[in-house]
């Protein structure tokens, strides 16, 4: 007489299988998500502001402490000057944020159709 013994094993580990599956995610095409193309496209209104204002403020206040290193280091022959770089860069600086406000505004009339469109999709 035979004996068949036939017996199955099986081990499930969560832990092994979110890894699998997180391994798997990396090398399958992105899909586009929706959400995520309107989180996007919605950090995409300011972002050009944000860059330009920033750049123009740090041109100013390094205006406004050239103007300051003119009228404080060498005080006997470039205050004059200095006074006017000085507020030359504050004016610099004070554009800044006038420059940020019409730039996110002019990226928010070029998006808002794409954003408003993806958002009456999501909600439905």
């Amino acid at each position: 007489m035979e004996n068949n013994n036939k017996s199955f094993e099986y081990t499930y580990s969560a832990r092994q299988q979110d890894e699998i599956e997180q391994i798997r995610k990396k090398y399958l095409p992105k899909e586009e998500d929706k959400m995520e193309l309107l989180r996007k496209l919605d950090k995409d209104v300011a972002k050009p502001g944000t860059i330009w204002s920033l750049v123009i403020g740090i041109i100013g206040c390094l205006l406004f402490g050239v103007g300051m290193c003119c009228t404080l280091v060498w005080a006997n022959s470039l205050f004059v000057v200095g006074i006017v770089i000085g507020i030359i860069g504050m004016a610099v600086m004070g554009v800044a944020y006038p420059i940020y406000i019409k730039i996110t505004k002019k990226q928010q009339e070029k998006l808002a159709p794409q954003i408003l469109a993806l958002a009456e999709e999501l909600s439905k």
